[in-house]
């Protein structure tokens, strides 16, 4: 009777141990997946706040900006349910909802026109940023939080944006090398800069303007290649000629 006793405290021991066991890993398994998953929101709320920091480089419309406080306070809600003790994130939270509703409230305006920096890596990070944004945007839109027409419509703003980056470091790349007499690297410049005109799936008259541009420019450059290379021949004819009259001049007697 005793050793029947034992058994099943033994059996009920190993049970419990068992089941404690598992309901420990399912608890880690969570706090795994927890930790993933605000690491996950913070990455976006860090990303969508940066976007919105950096307005300077890249001109954000009403709408834009709209959509980027939307996304945050989405984020910042999804953080908040997960860190339920967070006072930061609900103040964040009520801070953003409160921007919002005051953006509501302004009239709509146009963006401001963009200014292109003289540093390359500038430049890279406006690219890189224009980029982020329609990755955004698209994401935004997939979710339901922004209108069909205004992603079409922003999506164009930002593809020209980015297209008139990448033309306008090509020129000013070309009009330095071109100053510098470096006419072979000057053409390249300027090659590049008609591709990415030609291949602009939205003709404008700025991609018209700058295409015409750059033919003229390539169509100099290559006259003065061409005047180049014959004055490079004639010195080099006149330097052979130098050589022979040398070569076959009366030999001095002394």
């Amino acid at each position: 009777m005793a050793f029947t006793v034992i058994v099943v405290l033994f059996i009920g021991l190993l049970v419990i141990s068992v089941v404690a066991s598992a309901m420990q890993q399912h608890k880690e398994r969570l706090a795994t997946l927890k930790r993933a998953e605000f690491t996950k929101l913070r990455g976006m709320l860090e990303d969508t706040e940066e976007i919105l920091l950096n307005a300077a480089n890249v001109p954000l419309t009403p709408g834009i900006v709209q959509m980027l406080l939307t996304r945050i306070a989405y984020t910042l809600k999804a953080m908040v349910e997960l860190e339920t003790n967070s006072r930061d994130l609900k103040s964040r939270l009520a801070d953003t909802e409160k921007r919002l509703a005051e953006l509501s409230k302004e009239s709509p305006g146009a963006a401001e026109n963009i200014s292109l920096p003289d540093n390359d890596k500038q430049i890279i990070s406006m690219i890189q940023g224009i980029k982020k944004l329609r990755t955004i945007l698209r994401a935004e839109h997939a979710r339901g939080n922004i209108d069909t027409q205004l992603v079409i419509q922003e999506d164009r703003r930002l593809e020209n944006l980015q297209l008139r980056i990448n033309v306008e470091s090509q020129i000013k790349r070309g009009n330095q090398a071109r100053a510098n007499q470096l006419l072979g690297s000057a053409r390249q410049c300027y090659e590049k800069a008609l591709v990415t005109l030609s291949n602009a799936s939205h003709v404008d008259e700025y991609v018209q303007s700058r295409r015409a541009e750059m033919a003229t420019i390539l169509q100099e450059i290559a006259e003065e290649l061409k005047e180049g290379n014959l004055r490079d021949r004639q010195k080099k004819a006149e330097q052979e000629n130098n050589d022979l009259d040398v070569l076959f001049a009366p030999k001095r007697k002394w």
